[in-house]
C-alpha cells in the first residue's frame, strides 16, 4: 500500500534527486579543480623562486623543509616535502595552467607524474578523461604499461580487451572521504562527511 500512495510523487522525486545529483557533481568538480590549481601555484611558485639564482641544492631542500613544517602546522599534514615536490614537479610537467582537466584528480595527476614519456603521459590523460578512468583504474592502467604494450602489439584488440573494465563516476560519498580532499578542506578532524553532507536518509 505504501508504493502504491507514493507512485504519483515518483516524477517529483526523481526530478528533485536529480537536481541534488547534478549539484553534488557541480560541487566535487569545483572542489576537485579548485585543488588542483591551488597545487599547481604552490609548484609555480616554489620553481620560481629556485630560479631567482637560488637553486642550490642544500639550499633548496632547506626551503622545502621550511615550508613543510609551516604548511603542516597552519594547513594540515598533506604538504610533506615529498609532497611539495611532486608540486614543483607537475608545475613542470603541466606548465601550461590552461591545459589542466577539470576531469582529473590530484591522485590522477600525482599518477601522471610518474609517466616520464611525455608522449605516454598525455595518451594516459586523455584515456583516463575519455573512459572516465578513476584514479585507481589509471594506476593499474600505467604499472601494466598499457600504452607501451598497445603499441608493441601488431593485434591490438586483446590488449584492449584485457584494459576494459566497468567503470562508473567517482561517487560524491567517495570523493568526500578523499583523504586529499579532506585535507584540502580542513575537514579532517570532523565526522565523517556522509553523515554531514551526503546523508541520505
Amino acid at each position: 500500500m505504501a508504493d502504491l500512495y507514493l507512485t504519483p510523487y515518483e516524477d517529483i522525486y526523481s526530478e528533485i534527486k536529480e537536481t541534488l545529483l547534478l549539484s553534488r557533481n557541480q560541487a566535487y568538480s569545483a572542489v576537485n579543480f579548485a585543488m588542483v590549481q591551488a597545487y599547481w601555484q604552490i609548484g609555480r611558485i616554489i620553481v620560481e623562486h629556485e630560479q631567482n639564482g637560488n637553486a642550490r641544492a642544500d639550499y633548496g631542500k632547506a626551503v622545502l623543509q621550511e615550508l613543510s613544517s609551516r604548511l603542516t602546522k597552519d594547513f594540515g599534514k598533506g604538504f610533506s616535502v615529498r609532497t611539495l615536490q611532486q608540486m614543483k614537479k607537475f608545475y613542470v610537467m603541466f606548465p601550461n595552467t590552461n591545459a589542466l582537466r577539470s576531469q582529473l584528480t590530484w591522485t590522477h595527476y600525482r599518477l601522471l607524474l610518474s609517466v616520464e614519456n611525455e608522449q605516454a603521459r598525455q595518451w594516459y590523460m586523455d584515456e583516463a578523461i575519455a573512459s572516465a578512468w578513476s584514479s585507481r583504474q589509471l594506476e593499474r592502467q600505467i604499472s601494466t604499461l598499457y600504452y607501451e604494450r598497445l603499441l608493441a602489439s601488431r593485434d591490438q584488440v586483446p590488449v584492449r580487451a584485457e584494459a576494459v573494465e566497468l567503470t562508473a563516476p567517482l561517487s560524491a560519498e567517495n570523493f568526500i572521504k578523499d583523504p586529499y580532499v579532506l585535507e584540502f578542506l580542513d575537514l579532517k578532524d570532523y565526522p565523517p562527511c556522509g553523515s554531514l553532507i551526503w546523508n541520505r536518509h
